[in-house]
C-alpha cells in the first residue's frame, strides 16, 4: 500500500468505527438522533405553535406535529422569506436550495441551515471516500483530483437567505484542503450555466489527473460527450487514464450503465450509489454496482416511513424499528434543516434490518395506477433494461404514461404509452415492446394480474422520438443542470402529450 491510501485509512479509521456503531445499534442512534432534534424544536414558532417541548416523547410527538408535505409546509417557509427568525430551526436558515421540480409546477424552497450543511450534506461525500477506501484499502480513487458536476450557489436572495442548487451550497462550504482535490476551481464548478460549465470542464479538467467524478448520470454523460468531441478521444480513459471511480445519485443508473461502461472500457472502472436529496444526504452504498444502499442513522436526522398502500391512514406511520422488509414505504424525515416530519415525496423499500439497507424505488407522485397495476419508477426502469437487454438496444430517456379505456380503437381496456428516445435503436421496436411487457409482467404482480388475458391492460405501446428530444424539452423550459430530472411516471398525460407534440414540431 503507497503512501497516500495508508493515511487514508488512518484518517478514516475513527469515522468506519462510528459507522460500525450506528449499524449494530441503529435503534439507539436514532432515538439520541431525536432527542437532539426535539430540543432544538422546543427552541423554534414551529415547534411552540405544536407544543413541541425538550424531551417529549416520540408517541406525543406523532399526536402533536402533522406529517407535512411542502404545500403544507410552505407556509412556515413564507415566514422565513419574510425575514422572521427561528421559524424551523434556532439558528435559522442560511440557503433555499431550489429543487428541480420534478413533481410540482413551481421551484420549491427547501431549506438550509448551517447545521444541516455540516452534519448531512458535506458529511456524506466524506463518508463515500471512508466507506470506499475502507472497501478498497489500496485504491488510489482519490490520490487524484475529483470531478464535480455541481449546480449554482447564487440564483439571487431571499433577505439574508441565499437561493441555491444544494449541489453550489456543498461546493461553496467544502473545506479548502478539499477543494484542492477537486476541479474545476470553484468559480466555473458554481456558473449558473450548464453549458458554459462544460465548455470550461473541456478546456481545463483535460490537463489534471481525475480519477474520480460525481453527479447525476444523464448530465454527466452529455459531459462526457462533449469532452470526447473537443478531445477527439475515442473513450474516456484516453483522456484520463487514471479514472477509478464514478459516484452517481439523483436518479438510477440502470438504463445508463452500459453507456458509461463504452465512455470506460475497463474493470477497472467502478460505479458507487448514493440517495442525496436537497432536503438532506441519507444513503450510501457499501458496495460497488449495487443499488442497495446503507441508512445514514447519524446525520443529524429522525426517519419515520409510511407505507405506501397506506398513504390515506397516518397511524400506519412507523419509525425505523417498525420497518418491515420489502414493503414501500414513503420517507418522513426530522433533521438539521428545519424540516419536521416532512415527507420528501421519495420511496424505498428496505432489503435488510442488520443492518439497515434500503432501495430506493421512486416517487409518491410518479407512478402509473390508473388501472389498479401499481407501477413504480423501480418497476419500469428494470422493464427497460429487461427490453435492452433482450434486443441489444441502448436507452437515451424515457417516460410513460397511460392510455385510457376507449382511447385504442373504443377498446374497453387501456394500456401504457412509453416514449423513448434511443442511443441505439432495437432492430424490432415490436420485440422490445413485448420484452418490455415481459420483464414488467414479471417484476409486478399488480401489472400481471391487469395483463392476463388482456383483462385491463393492453400490451403496451413504444412512441419513439429522436435522440435528444427529451433534453432539448428541457432547455426550451430553461432546465438544465446536474439536479434537473425528468419524470419517468405519470398517472396522466400531460408531460406525454407536450413531449410527442414537441418532438413532431422539431421533426417538421
Amino acid at each position: 500500500m503507497s503512501l497516500i491510501p495508508k493515511l487514508m485509512q488512518i484518517y478514516f479509521a475513527p469515522r468506519i468505527k462510528q459507522i460500525e456503531h450506528f449499524k449494530k445499534h441503529p435503534i439507539e442512534v436514532q432515538h439520541k438522533q431525536y432527542e437532539k432534534l426535539i430540543k432544538a424544536c422546543s427552541k423554534t414558532a414551529l415547534g411552540k405553535e405544536f407544543g413541541v417541548v425538550e424531551g417529549l416523547p416520540y408517541s406525543e410527538f406523532r399526536k402533536r406535529v402533522p406529517v407535512m408535505e411542502y404545500p403544507t409546509f410552505e407556509r412556515f417557509i413564507d415566514r422565513v422569506r419574510a425575514g422572521e427568525e427561528a421559524v424551523i430551526w434556532p439558528e435559522g436558515v442560511s440557503h433555499f436550495a431550489q429543487s428541480s421540480g420534478t413533481t410540482a409546477g413551481h421551484s420549491k424552497y427547501i431549506p438550509i441551515t448551517k447545521a444541516g450543511i455540516k452534519q448531512s450534506h458535506l458529511r456524506g461525500p466524506k463518508d463515500v471516500a471512508a466507506i470506499y477506501t475502507h472497501l478498497y484499502p489500496d485504491s488510489k480513487a482519490f490520490v487524484g483530483k475529483t470531478l464535480t458536476l455541481g449546480g449554482s450557489n447564487n440564483r439571487g436572495k431571499e433577505g439574508k437567505i441565499t437561493l441555491c442548487d444544494v449541489s453550489g451550497a456543498m461546493i461553496d462550504h467544502t473545506p479548502r484542503i478539499a477543494q484542492r482535490f477537486r476541479v474545476p476551481r470553484k468559480e466555473i464548478a458554481l456558473l449558473p450555466s450548464f453549458d458554459e460549465k462544460v465548455a470550461h470542464i473541456c478546456e481545463e479538467a483535460m490537463s489534471h489527473d481525475v480519477r474520480t467524478f460525481s453527479g447525476v448520470p444523464s448530465w454527466n454523460l452529455i459531459m462526457l460527450e462533449r469532452i470526447l468531441k473537443y478531445t477527439g478521444k475515442q473513450n474516456m480513459y484516453e483522456v484520463w487514464p487514471n479514472m477509478e471511480l464514478f459516484i452517481h445519485g439523483g436518479t438510477s443508473f440502470k438504463a445508463y450503465r452500459a453507456q458509461f461502461e463504452k465512455m470506460f472500457p475497463s474493470d477497472k472502472m467502478r460505479y458507487l450509489e448514493v440517495y442525496n436529496a436537497s432536503e438532506g444526504f441519507f444513503g450510501v452504498a457499501e458496495e460497488c454496482y449495487t443499488d442497495e444502499m446503507l441508512l445514514m442513522l447519524d446525520y443529524n436526522c429522525f426517519y419515520e416511513f409510511w407505507p405506501t398502500d397506506h398513504l390515506s391512514d397516518p397511524s400506519y406511520i412507523v419509525p425505523l424499528e417498525g420497518v418491515e422488509i420489502g414493503k414501500n414505504y414513503a420517507v418522513i424525515i426530522t433533521n438539521a434543516n428545519g424540516l419536521w416530519r416532512y415527507m420528501i415525496g421519495d420511496t424505498i423499500r428496505f432489503t435488510q434490518a442488520t443492518p439497515y439497507k434500503f432501495r430506493f424505488t421512486g416517487r409518491t407522485k410518479l407512478f402509473v395506477n390508473t388501472f389498479g397495476e401499481e407501477v413504480i419508477i423501480d418497476n419500469a426502469e428494470k422493464a427497460i433494461e429487461g427490453a435492452c437487454k433482450a434486443t441489444g438496444a441502448e436507452v437515451e430517456e424515457f417516460t410513460m404514461a397511460p392510455v385510457f379505456m376507449g382511447e385504442i380503437a373504443d377498446t374497453k381496456q387501456g394500456s401504457h404509452q412509453w416514449v423513448v428516445s434511443f442511443r441505439k435503436a432495437p432492430e424490432d421496436i415490436e420485440a422490445f415492446a413485448e420484452a418490455l411487457d415481459q420483464t414488467l409482467i414479471a417484476e409486478n404482480s399488480d401489472y400481471a394480474g391487469k395483463r392476463r388475458n388482456n383483462f385491463a391492460l393492453l400490451r403496451p405501446t413504444v412512441s419513439v422520438v429522436p435522440a435528444g428530444t427529451f433534453e432539448a424539452l428541457l432547455r426550451k423550459d430553461g432546465r438544465v443542470g446536474g439536479q434537473i430530472k425528468i419524470p419517468r411516471l405519470s398517472d396522466e398525460r400531460t408531460y406525454v402529450e407536450r413531449l410527442l407534440a414537441f418532438a413532431k414540431e422539431e421533426m417538421s
